[in-house]
């Protein structure tokens, strides 16, 4: 329940998505390889014609459901739409799953007010009706051209939007030669999640998820990871300075500082994989050592972080 964002740059299949989701809740069939409960859903599809709309569904389906209810047009989040959605609400009790494809096709013009109010405003009506009748809503929207390491950084507009939804749904990484994709999955009470989907023959599918320590090990920097391929079968462990760590592991194009400093920073990412790490200060310097953990549930060296 409560007001979702599903996200992503133009023209990448973002209204296939909306479609298929839209045509299983209806159903309630699997999305993606999550199971739906069966509901009424209304599909905004404000973008298109209702022959767009007939098209796609057809290649989606053989025949759409009958809980799935399309408009093509509708009034703006200024000028009437809450009461159109309640009204819609009223005639078919049964709705659960409401779709605005996109946002942008509902927000009022600039006022003279903060971006961030302005985003924070347009979005927190559909918020509100989406809680007050306990119904999922689902707004289509834009990132923007500039890209950023974490993908939530890149939702068109300020923080203002991702504050207000309960979830944010980016599609990135979108390859047009091959359809693969990431969709990526973050909300107040969910899980963070990332998923590799593909688009093909205009359905999107699920191909695997990515799990807690691939995503851990791809933000590691790679003289951490070097560290461990070099510790990997040292059952004595080793002891000395950075510099001579750095040099033993060949890594490359950091500095000792920045290497002392991953050190300690995936401590806890090194000792998960078994290789326990701790920094003493003596006479003629800083000394490191690594050895092999004895166990899971060893403790983190003081200044270390997990």
């Amino acid at each position: 329940m409560g007001l979702h964002l599903l996200v992503g740059p133009p023209k990448v299949g973002k209204s296939w998505l909306s479609l298929l989701l839209a045509l299983s809740v209806s159903a309630g069939e699997p999305f993606l390889g999550f199971a739906t409960s069966k509901a009424d859903v209304l599909y905004l599809a404000l973008e298109d014609t209702f022959e767009r709309v007939k098209q796609r569904s057809w290649k989606l389906v053989d025949e759409a459901r009958c809980e799935l209810f399309f408009a093509v047009a509708s009034e703006g989040v200024a000028t009437g739409l809450v009461p159109q959605l309640q009204a819609h609400l009223a005639a078919h009790r049964d709705t659960r799953l409401v779709i605005v494809d996109t946002f942008q096709m509902v927000r009022p013009a600039s006022k003279f007010e903060s971006p961030y109010a302005a985003d924070y405003r347009d979005l927190t009506p559909l918020k509100a009706f989406a809680d007050a009748n306990g119904i999922a809503l689902v707004a289509v929207h834009h990132t923007r051209k500039m890209g950023d390491s974490d993908v939530l950084n890149t939702v068109s507009g300020t923080t203002g939007i991702t504050g207000c939804a309960d979830s944010t749904m980016v599609l990135s990484n979108v390859s047009r030669a091959d359809g693969n994709a990431t969709l990526t999955v973050a909300g107040r009470d969910r899980e963070f999640a990332e998923l590799r989907v593909r688009f093909r023959d205009c359905r999107w599918e699920l191909v695997g998820v990515t799990s807690r320590e691939e995503r851990e090990e791809r933000e590691v920097p790679d003289d951490v990871l070097r560290v461990l391929d070099f510790m990997a079968g040292r059952a004595s462990g080793w002891q000395g300075t950075a510099t001579e760590l750095l040099e033993a592991v060949g890594a490359g194009g950091v500095t000792v500082a920045a290497f002392g400093k991953h050190l300690a920073q995936h401590a806890g990412f090194m000792l998960d994989r078994g290789v326990a790490y701790s920094m003493a200060h003596a006479a003629h310097g800083s000394v490191l050592t690594l050895r092999q953990a004895s166990g899971p549930g060893e403790d983190i060296p003081t200044g270390a972080s997990r």
